[in-house]
């Protein structure tokens, strides 16, 4: 193999050494794996535009409402009360994220990543389709302003913008739901200019992203391409070039006594990459595994009479010492810490209770001494209804730990609305003989219907016996 410079890794292909926008024009690529690709695209979009539509009693399946601090994932609302639980998921999916990439690299970029999906299969075949492939793109911007260029231009600015709005109304579904926004089509931007205005900027970045700014998403702002550096190791699976077969790498000769490898070096891997890169120069954090550099070498391998799979999804050590996938250390502990991680979720969101309960005490409210040797002390309740319905709800206290309790509401049965809070206030009364010293602990039942929903402790206040 021949030694190769590491200069590629001072700048990256979209900047030029001025500083300036280097525009990539990829070349239109096919093969079976961009087929394969495209039949997931259509599953995700498909899902995408179709999640926002689904109910479950009245409510969407999924919304992340942050203005409203309600969150639904899958028909289940999780509240502030719920943030913990958003934590711990989170950390699994880190952790998940951890572990796919140590084992499979950046697969997740080139498959399913929103801006892969958008940018590769619906805007980029668009701009495929009118400006053609890459050569006639490359002409095209370099040509002076005819009318073909401004037709052409037209047509690409107005089809990017459309489907920029389109995603932008989606985007806002999936933040406040399908309801409000059908409801500011139906009212009219006077009424929900606070609503409208969010979905023009979401509009003109979606824009910006998909006619500009491209593949500099991924490069610039992402932070997943640096992070793979500390991620990968050489057992890892990427998309990468089989430099002991391929070197050294040369035109295709007749001359026996030439020794070179199988790429003939015809550059299709570097023209169809949406990033720019030279795949045989090694692993880049431009590469998003969009496998286009596989599907264009497999296609020359074929024409040449050589054995596809130069380019391929493989680890270092798979290339260097046709080794395996191995297991490592790293992927085990990663695994370890992903099922705890998942078992704790897990716990926690089986235990979820619908009705959460807060008990105090009545700040600088002592205790009262009552008629028939009975002491009452002054609380205050706190309740949050997670569910879709009305609960009625009674408190009741332990029987087994104080008998002769009472609770005495103040005002109406409490009745908690669906999906809001509610509060009220009542008083425990016990009889003395029940309390022995100055602060009493107390359970507290609470009841929806004939079912307990919640167990809360509270100190009871009484004079020195």
């Amino acid at each position: 193999m021949s030694v190769r410079s590491e200069e590629f890794r001072d700048s990256i292909n979209t900047i030029t050494k001025e500083g300036k926008r280097n525009w990539i024009f990829a070349k239109r690529p096919k093969g079976k794996l961009y087929n394969w690709r495209t039949l997931v695209s259509i599953v995700y979009i498909a899902v995408f535009f179709t999640l926002p539509w689904i109910k479950i009693h009245g409510e969407p399946l999924f919304m992340l409402n942050i203005l409203e601090r309600k969150f639904i994932l899958f028909g289940m609302i999780f509240w502030p009360q719920d943030f913990f639980l958003f934590v711990i998921a989170m950390l699994t999916f880190m952790v998940f994220i951890v572990l796919f990439t140590v084992v499979y690299g950046r697969v997740f970029c080139g498959w399913v990543c929103p801006q892969t999906i958008f940018m590769e299969m619906i805007f980029r075949k668009i701009e495929y389709l009118i400006d053609g492939d890459a050569e006639k793109q490359k002409n095209l911007m370099r040509s002076s302003w005819t009318l073909e260029k401004i037709g052409k231009r037209t047509a690409k600015f107005v089809l990017f913008f459309s489907l920029s709005f389109i995603i932008a109304n989606y985007f806002l579904a999936y933040l406040t739901g399908m309801d409000n926004v059908l409801m500011l089509v139906k009212e009219g931007i006077a009424a929900h200019l606070s609503t409208f205005i969010p979905l023009i900027i979401f509009t003109f970045v979606f824009f910006a992203v998909y006619w500009w700014f491209r593949e500099q998403a991924c490069l610039i702002v992402c932070p997943y391409g640096r992070l793979q550096g500390v991620m990968l190791d050489p057992n890892s699976i990427v998309v990468a070039y089989d430099y002991v077969r391929g070197e050294p790498r040369g035109k295709i000769s007749h001359h026996a006594e030439e020794k070179k490898g199988d790429c003939i070096d015809c550059l299709d891997c570097v023209r169809v990459c949406p990033t720019g890169i030279d795949i045989r120069n090694g692993t880049q954090l431009e590469c998003v595994n969009c496998t286009a550099c596989i599907d264009a070498c497999d296609a020359i391998m074929t024409k040449v009479h050589r054995p596809t799979g130069l380019i391929r999804y493989a680890s270092e050590n798979n290339i260097a010492k046709n080794e395996k996938l191995k297991i490592t250390p790293r992927m085990v502990a990663y695994s370890a810490v992903l099922l705890v991680l998942v078992m704790v979720l897990t716990g926690f969101l089986l235990s979820r209770k619908d009705v959460q309960a807060t008990v105090m005490r009545a700040q600088g409210m002592l205790y009262q001494e009552m008629p028939d040797n009975k002491i009452s002390n002054l609380y205050n309740i706190k309740l949050v209804n997670k569910t879709r319905k009305d609960i009625p709800v009674t408190i009741k206290v332990d029987d087994d730990e104080h008998r002769g309790a009472e609770i005495k509401m103040v005002g109406k049965p409490l009745v908690v609305p669906k999906e809001s809070v509610g509060d009220g206030v009542f008083f425990i009364i016990l009889p003395k003989d029940q309390v022995h010293n100055r602060k009493n602990k107390i359970e507290l039942e609470i009841y929806s219907g004939e079912k307990k929903v919640q167990t809360v402790k509270t100190n009871f206040i009484a004079p020195n016996m």
